[in-house]
């Protein structure tokens, strides 16, 4: 199964801004939420414009089809954020709201899996760090459903499973594989600070789901994947608009010259 990952016997290129996003967006989160765990409204507010000014930053180094999977990861997942958080309850923020600084740190979140992912170190161990992200979180699943936590987490289990489907069948299992440290690390901080709690029983099914669920790296994965999947289409329709433009003006042009 770790043949959909890298070789190790490869001479891959180490760029500085790959660890500098992963470090810095690493930094920011644990920062962000440990603050916002005893912030006001306002504070949280700050907070977001501070998150915004960092992602643009961010962006600048980027090309054009890394800042739309951006764009695209930003929009669907503020949208994915009120669905279940505001509007299901799956999970509830301290002041029931979706934060200012979640849409872009969705974005810095989802532009340190790419970063990580292209980094020469994920690359070279690629196959090492499958392993160990498989083992830990399966485990992590098991431990869930043995009965021995207060909270139970079945649905962390079955979101294990379809994380493996994302790391062995979805067509960017570098990004799915970095995903899991980033959003691990944010979930993790953000619970344990008491900024956001999930609750007890997934509000569908009545499934027990732990806080956070072993497996919650699946959700970040279904926004990398339509990020990765939706850039594409926006791109040839931004070409094919252009094309309208540049078709449109020479057409005008022409005109005016023949009166």
């Amino acid at each position: 199964m770790l043949r959909y990952f890298p070789a190790p016997d490869v001479a891959y290129v180490h760029r500085k801004r790959d660890y500098f996003i992963a470090g810095f967006t690493f930094f920011c989160v644990a920062v962000s939420l440990v603050i916002d765990a005893h912030a006001s409204l306002t504070i949280q507010n700050i907070l977001g414009v501070i998150a915004w000014i960092f992602l643009i930053g961010l962006l600048v180094g980027e090309n054009k089809e890394i800042r739309i999977q951006v764009a695209i990861a930003v929009a669907f997942a503020t949208a994915g954020e009120h669905f279940a958080s505001v509007y299901m309850g799956g999970y509830t923020y301290r002041f029931e709201n979706v934060p200012l600084y979640v849409p872009p740190g969705h974005g810095m979140v989802y532009l340190t899996a790419v970063a990580l992912a292209r980094s020469g170190f994920f690359l070279r161990y690629a196959r090492k760090i499958a392993a160990f992200v498989v083992i830990v979180c399966g485990l992590w699943s098991l431990w869930g459903i043995s009965g021995l936590p207060e909270q139970g987490d079945q649905v962390g289990a079955i979101l294990f499973c379809v994380f493996l489907i994302y790391l062995f069948k979805g067509r960017s299992p570098m990004v799915y594989l970095a995903a899991f440290f980033i959003t691990t690390w944010l979930e993790l901080i953000g619970t344990a600070a008491g900024t956001w709690y999930w609750a007890k029983l997934e509000p569908i099914f009545g499934l027990s789901q732990g806080n956070p669920p072993s497996g919650v790296a699946a959700w970040y994965c279904l926004v990398d994947a339509v990020a990765i999947g939706g850039a594409p289409i926006v791109l040839n329709a931004m070409n094919k608009f252009s094309e309208w433009l540049r078709f449109d003006k020479t057409k005008r042009t022409i005109q005016q010259e023949t009166k």
